[in-house]
């Protein structure tokens, strides 16, 4: 993504109400978010419409939503960018769910990577955000980490700058959470 430095000035800035750093936001962090959405429609079933492009450009709208001002920095940017984009895979998954009653559900790839988990086996997109509810409700920060990781492509450093801790730390609770997703997921 972009250098750190800049784009945090551009997201201090945005957070003020600077409509121009608002604007110039979207073509720095534009590539990446585009990956990342590629990256997991990739394990979507044949025939479905949403498009990477789309997938960003929801999510950007979801961003302008969700108040810049509470903007902090690049890596809480991405933070909240991977969140959303959870959130609208969710949504379209539990609507094919609905619509299907059990047939077709999401699949996506929870591989290092990403990084994320296991041997690059398809994990279904629903049982995954089950299993990070659960989570959530056990460790919230094992949690966010995962999201991170997984949804939003983060590194260690990046994830441990977005939740104001060591990259040891984020180590330790990637480890765990890791090992107790396989678990859920029963890999």
């Amino acid at each position: 993504m972009a250098d750190a430095a800049p784009f945090d000035e551009l997201v201090a800035r945005a957070s003020r109400g600077d409509r121009p750093s608002l604007e110039t936001l979207m073509p720095l962090v534009y590539d990446e978010l585009r990956r990342l959405a590629a990256h997991y429609l990739r394990g979507e079933r044949p025939g479905q419409t949403l498009q990477p492009t789309a997938l960003v450009h929801e999510a950007y709208l979801r961003l302008l939503k969700d108040r810049p001002d509470r903007w902090q920095n690049r890596a809480h940017f991405c933070a909240i960018a991977a969140h959303s984009m959870r959130q609208i895979l969710i949504e379209r998954a539990r609507a094919r769910d609905a619509l299907k009653r059990g047939g077709g559900q999401p699949r996506v790839t929870f591989d290092e990577s990403l990084p994320a988990a296991a041997d690059g086996r398809p994990v279904d997109l629903l049982a995954l955000d089950a299993a990070l509810e659960r989570l959530t409700a056990l460790d919230p920060d094992q949690a966010r980490i995962v999201e991170l990781r997984f949804f939003g492509g983060l590194t260690i450093e990046e994830t441990a700058e977005a939740m104001s801790s060591s990259p040891a730390t984020i180590k330790r609770h990637w480890a765990l959470a890791r090992a107790w997703l396989a678990r859920e997921l029963e890999y």
